[in-house]
């Protein structure tokens, strides 16, 4: 049998001077007794996997708001193809796979109903403002309760990834430097699949220049930036990429925005007024009826304050509940 000792013991013969050992983590907020048979990288990693927040992805929109079809992402698939392409960058530098696949299944746990336009409409109405990395730490530090009440609980490492996978601060350990990377190199190229797919743009629309370099075809380019990357930080106390593939890599972003994220055949307008007047509306009714949300928020009214907990039923739902939800309390019975 291998117990825990036996694989941290491992981490330390195996792993790079630079990567963080589970037996060397700073801890976490209300001290556990260790787990027998995993280390504490992979409890974490565990405990998002089995939480509901993680199973709502399913059902929230990564960039099409109604795709027709079985075949387009969501933010869960998407966070499953972070989750790989971090692992495969973790294991070629002799990092932590662990911790790099707990951030990962992590770093999108507090994101909104309909993608990044729900966390904008959320951000104007609510009065605090609204970011989804620092939901995704609230999510995993009060939010998310097991059968006996209590928190995940995760390590300090695991928190950091996942609040700093985007903003202006760095995570403290390679691994959550490198879910950083992974999410940008994930989200870029997987959107391009479904964007072709849905008929947004033809794999020729973008620069012959871009893809030379990159790759015609979507693994290529996932190789090229995966490659790139452990190359070039290798040996070293930072997750780097060379200026070149970084150049390529944010031109094709800013293609990707300009032709693909603010396209009116993407995102209409209309449908965009929809969505913005949905989560405006349910916000409103939450404030004025606080007696409808669930009992587990309203236990949290007292600590945290109204709009607080409003806010965190908002961003919980998801695309599906979130309209559900509107027809339910707006739309009368005869109508629907």
């Amino acid at each position: 049998m291998i117990y825990r000792e036996h694989l941290e013991q491992r981490e330390r013969e195996m792993l790079s001077e630079f990567a963080a050992k589970s037996v060397e983590s700073r801890g976490r907020k209300v001290f556990e007794e260790p787990c027998p048979v995993r280390t504490d990288f992979q409890r974490d990693r565990d405990r998002i996997i089995h939480s509901k927040a993680l199973r709502r992805l399913m059902h929230k929109t990564q960039v099409f708001l109604k795709p027709e079809g079985d075949h387009f992402r969501t933010r869960l698939t998407h966070t499953l193809e972070v989750a790989q392409i971090a692992r495969t960058i973790a294991r070629g530098l002799a990092l932590n796979e662990d911790l790099t696949e707990a951030i990962a299944m992590g770093h999108d746990l507090g994101h909104t109903p309909f993608g990044h336009n729900g966390e904008a409409f959320l951000n104007e109405r609510h009065k605090n403002g609204f970011q989804h990395n620092v939901q995704s730490l609230r999510v995993v530090d009060y939010l998310e309760r097991n059968d006996n009440g209590k928190t995940m609980n995760l390590t300090m490492e695991v928190r950091d990834g996942i609040v700093n996978h985007t903003g202006p601060t760095i995570p403290f350990t390679l691994e959550g430097q490198i879910v950083r990377f992974s999410d940008r190199i994930a989200y870029i190229n997987h959107d391009i699949d479904d964007a072709i797919r849905g008929g947004i743009i033809r794999i020729d629309d973008i620069p012959k220049e871009y893809l030379e370099y990159l790759g015609f075809r979507h693994s290529q380019r996932i190789s090229t930036l995966v490659t790139d990357l452990i190359v070039h930080s290798e040996g070293k106390n930072q997750i780097v990429m060379s200026e070149e593939s970084q150049y390529y890599m944010n031109a094709l972003r800013k293609f990707m925005f300009e032709n693909v994220y603010h396209s009116k055949k993407v995102k209409q307008d209309e449908e965009l007024d929809k969505i913005r007047n949905m989560i405006f509306f349910l916000y409103d009714y939450f404030l004025e009826n606080p007696e409808k949300l669930p009992q587990e928020r309203l236990d949290m009214v007292e600590e945290w304050g109204l709009e607080e907990v409003v806010k965190d039923q908002i961003a919980g739902m998801s695309d599906r509940y979130a309209v559900n939800m509107f027809s339910e309390i707006f739309i009368p019975k005869g109508w629907r």
